[in-house]
Formats: structure tokens, C-alpha cells, sequence
């Protein structure tokens, strides 16, 4: 079953994705052509061009993060925050419909 996902863009306007459950947040921007997850990598943790700020109501929600994960936080192009995640690391399931991000300024 189809879950929906929202994103609000630096700008402060908001979209609204639909996803299937098993996809991560990264894919299923990327195939809608959001420019502001931009991905470099694929999705394979070696980049920081995906990072989001998960709004608090859903940050337990999310998964734990891992040390990869953690590590490549360190390199991203606006700053780190305690909310800040990457998208390819966030794998959506049922759990997760509504699910809400900010995308961050920048990736570069």
C-alpha cells in the first residue's frame, strides 16, 4: 500500500511524495526530480549529497544511525544537526507514511 512522504524545501514551500514501503526517502526523490537531494553516490553511503533535516516528531521514527552513516553526516555541505540524517539510510515502511523532512540549502 502506497505511503506518503513530505518534503519542505528551503524556500519554505512543501511537497508531498507517494511511496511504496521498502524504497528510501533518496529513490523516491530522485525519481520525482527533486533537485535538492542530489544523490551523487546512488544511494551507497559514500557521498553527503542526500542529507535532510527530519522534522522531531518523526526522528525516533526513522532508524538508528549508524556509524557509516554518522561519519559521512560529518561531511555535508550545510551544517550537521542533531536532526540531520541521509536520505539513502532512510527506508520507508508503513511506520513511516507522513513522514516529513526539510531539505537542507545546499549539498555542495
Amino acid at each position: 500500500m502506497p505511503l506518503t512522504v513530505h518534503l519542505i524545501h528551503p524556500d519554505g514551500s512543501r511537497q508531498s511524495l507517494s511511496a511504496e514501503p521498502g524504497q528510501t526517502l533518496m529513490r523516491v526523490a530522485t525519481d520525482a526530480g527533486v533537485s535538492s537531494i542530489v544523490a551523487d553516490c546512488g544511494g551507497l553511503l559514500t557521498c553527503a549529497t542526500c542529507h535532510v533535516y527530519v522534522e522531531p516528531d518523526w526522528a525516533g521514527r526513522v532508524g538508528e544511525l549508524t556509524h557509516d552513516e554518522a561519519s559521512m553526516l560529518e561531511m555535508t555541505a550545510s551544517p550537521r544537526r542533531p536532526e540531520s540524517r541521509l536520505s539513502c539510510q532512510i527506508v520507508l515502511q508503513s511506520a513511516l507514511d507522513g513522514l516529513t523532512v526539510r531539505l537542507p540549502e545546499t549539498q555542495y
